[in-house]
């Protein structure tokens, strides 16, 4: 009888220890997402041919120049801004100025039409150097921005080669 009333206690403890681990077990779930950033930059058509030209001379990729204005696009998943750099060629170097193998290559972001921010100064053009500066911000996903180049060769000129006169584009946080 004794082992009964033992048993009987012992299994009422369990019993209570159990009611009260689930009445006091309470859980909340928190959702939580993360996505992880895509800097991407693209540009369309990418190539620039400016043709023979003079010493000295200028040329641009407006509708009334060359009429080979740039599509740069934000091909991220996240708003981006631009940042544009131009490089040396194989024997140009690149400056602010045109001098002897010393070439001058600026950028726009705009359309070129008459009137327009690369053609009306002072908001024209801007001298790219070898480090990045900014060319566009706030470029939403997909968005574009359009991109108008112009070159002033050497004054004079030693080199008389095809230059190859690339500028570099890089998608940063915007």
């Amino acid at each position: 009888m004794k082992s009964l009333i033992a048993t009987i206690c012992i299994l009422g403890m369990i019993g209570m220890v159990l009611g009260m681990t689930a009445k006091a077990a309470e859980e909340a779930t928190v959702a939580a997402t993360v996505m992880v950033r895509l800097l991407s930059v693209s540009v369309s058509d990418g190539v620039v041919t400016y043709g023979t030209m003079e010493q000295n001379a200028t040329k641009s990729t407006i509708p009334a120049g060359l009429g080979d204005q740039q599509t740069v696009t934000n091909s991220g998943n996240d708003t981006e801004n631009f940042n544009i750099k131009g490089l040396n060629s194989t024997n140009w170097t690149l400056g602010a100025t045109a001098g002897s193998d010393v070439y001058v290559h600026q950028f726009c972001n705009g359309s070129g039409a008459t009137g327009g921010p690369c053609v009306t100064p002072p908001t024209g053009y801007t001298a790219l150097t070898t480090d990045y500066a900014t060319f566009a911000t706030g470029i939403a996903v997909n968005g574009t921005a359009t991109l108008n180049l112009q070159i002033n060769t050497p004054n004079p000129s030693t080199i008389y080669t095809q230059q190859s006169v690339n500028v570099t584009l890089v998608a940063v946080a915007g």
